[in-house]
């Protein structure tokens, strides 16, 4: 049964966590640097005692399912508690449910190996280190078939070669999970990679430079070399050639709480900016009395609520038993959407600030920017169209003949032949 409401038990703890963000996570976010620098003494001093408070409330990492401690909230709860956890930067961590490391324990919960989940995924949980998934190359941009970072097997060491980019978080990392060429020659492109558990300290591995961004607190996107990196054979998470399956794992779940996240960023725009239209007089009258103004304001949330229910209808259809590659098109869907969403949003709250909405004193502007780094990482906008129209026209079927069977004289025709006149 499809229905809108929230039960009182868990609206109740969605109710918690968006005062405790409000009141207590969103400071840090003024006052602390990168999210990921969990060993700095400023993070052990502000967010571990924040970190014991979601514990004690039965809230940390609730991505996980019952079998790796966690609830088993499903995908429709995690959406709304993202949409909480969204409105900080700080939000996700504190929760201990940030990006990458989500994604990198369900590929090591379905993956590892015993040995190996007790050494990477059982700290990683914990939030005792954080993780960097590695995947893009310089060529090889949004084509993994491009790639030509190469792990060739020496006995039982493969020795990796190469380049790997936009790595992110790769220098507070304990570990990074790695894509790499395995058989380049074999006839089907996405069967030539394989998946790595890569230690960050393994000799060979130089960072060229960090890429950050407008918006960020401090550049985290390596730029990486690869020189006769040694890791043992045993350090392949999956079978070998199966690098993309293995990375799907990671990716459905992780573009709705991202989307949700994204969402969250969106509201707390429109928000200020209703405060802002409500305060703000010009030429003798609020701005919210002027109906150009209002004609914004009336479309930034209908745009809100139609993302918003196209994000809680996919993951509603997850909880109702679709893995994540028979929902291909609803998540293609939801992450097209949503860069537009973020840009047309903060574009228009930074327009209806003024002057003001262009300074660093308000978030505008990097929500702007964010709205592109949303429509490249996890793939462009442009491939999540290319999947969301091939999925939908598998569903239908060409028309016979030349003239198109649905035209008037032919539906005339059919109609007549099922109701024919009166002899």
């Amino acid at each position: 049964m499809w229905g809108f409401e929230t039960e009182p038990e868990f609206q109740a703890e969605l109710d918690w966590i968006e005062t405790f963000v409000r009141e207590k996570v969103q400071p840090l976010d003024y006052i602390l640097g990168s999210q990921w620098d969990i060993h700095a003494p400023e993070f052990e001093r502000l967010v571990r005692p924040l970190q014991r408070e979601v514990r004690e409330r039965g809230l940390w990492a609730c991505h996980l399912g019952p079998e790796l401690g966690g609830p088993g909230y499903g995908q429709l709860k995690l959406a709304l508690m993202n949409e909480k956890f969204g409105m900080s930067r700080f939000g996700p961590i504190v929760f201990g449910s940030q990006a990458p490391d989500t994604g990198n324990s369900e590929i090591l919960a379905h993956y590892a190996t015993p040995e190996q989940k007790k050494k990477y995924l059982e700290p990683l949980l914990a939030n005792e280190v954080v993780s960097c998934f590695s995947m893009t190359e310089p060529q090889g941009g949004a084509d993994p078939t491009a790639f030509e970072t190469r792990a060739v097997l020496d006995g039982d060491t493969y020795v990796i070669n190469g380049e790997k980019w936009f790595a992110s978080e790769a220098d507070t990392a304990a570990f990074l999970i790695m894509m790499v060429v395995t058989d380049p020659d074999h006839p089907d492109p996405y069967k030539r990679s394989s998946m790595f558990i890569v230690d960050r300290g393994t000799p060979g591995i130089e960072n060229l430079r960090n890429y950050g961004f407008y918006g960020e607190p401090e550049p985290t996107h390596a730029h990486l070399r690869l020189t006769d990196v040694r890791v043992h054979e045993s350090q392949m998470l999956g079978p070998r050639g199966e690098a993309f399956a293995v990375a799907q794992t990671r990716l459905g779940g992780g573009r709705m709480h991202h989307a949700m996240r994204t969402l969250a960023q969106a509201t707390r725009a429109f928000d200020l900016t209703c405060q802002r239209v409500l305060s703000r007089t010009t030429k003798g009258e609020l701005l919210s009395d002027k109906q150009m103004v209002q004609e914004r304001i009336a479309d930034m949330w209908v745009q809100i609520r139609q993302f918003r229910l196209l994000v809680l209808e996919t993951a509603w259809l997850a909880d109702q038993g679709h893995d994540w590659k028979s929902l291909r098109k609803n998540v293609s869907a939801v992450k097209m959407v949503m860069p537009k969403v973020l840009h047309d949003i903060a574009s228009t709250a930074l327009h209806l600030h003024g002057s003001l909405g262009l300074s660093h004193d308000m978030p505008f502007a990097e929500l702007v920017i964010n709205s592109f780094h949303v429509g490249l990482a996890d793939g462009p906008t442009e491939v999540h169209k290319m999947v969301v129209a091939r999925q939908v026209l598998r569903d239908y079927k060409p028309a016979d003949g030349d003239i198109p069977s649905y035209t008037r004289p032919e539906q005339e025709r059919r109609a007549r032949a099922l109701y024919p006149e009166e002899a």
